[in-house]
Formats: C-alpha cells, structure tokens, sequence
C-alpha cells in the first residue's frame, strides 16, 4: 500500500496497482473513489479509504468511520 502525494495529484496504490486518484482543481480535489468535491484533507482521507477498502473490505470499521466523516464533510 503507497499514497504517493504532489501539488496536484494523489494516487493510492496497492501492489504496486492504482485502485485511486484525485486530482486538485483550484482549491478543491476530485477523487475518482469520492462523488464530491473535496479538501486537501478530505482528498487524503479519501485515498486512505479507498486503499483500506480494498484490503480489508468495505465493512472494516475504520472505513465505515471514514466514509461517515467525509459524507458530514
């Protein structure tokens, strides 16, 4: 698992294999695992799920909490 970070791209990788991007426009960020807008932080949170989905599953406590804390954005 890596989350690679620059001014204006993330990506989330597992194995070496992409599963997530976002992408900075402006001042907010578009993740491709994310449907809305977000911050710089909600962008990071956002990669951190999507990497954390797709080794523990979408049930794993910690992405139910993270998914709850970017939906009240």
């Amino acid at each position: 698992m890596a989350l690679e970070i620059t001014d204006t791209q993330m990506t989330a990788t597992v194995n070496g294999n992409p599963i997530a991007t976002a992408t900075r426009k402006g001042q907010t960020w578009h993740a491709t695992s994310w449907p809305a807008p977000l911050t710089y932080n909600q962008a990071i949170t956002a990669m951190t799920l999507a990497e954390r989905e797709a080794t523990h599953g979408p049930n794993d406590p910690f992405a139910l909490t993270w998914r709850e804390e970017l939906a009240d954005g």
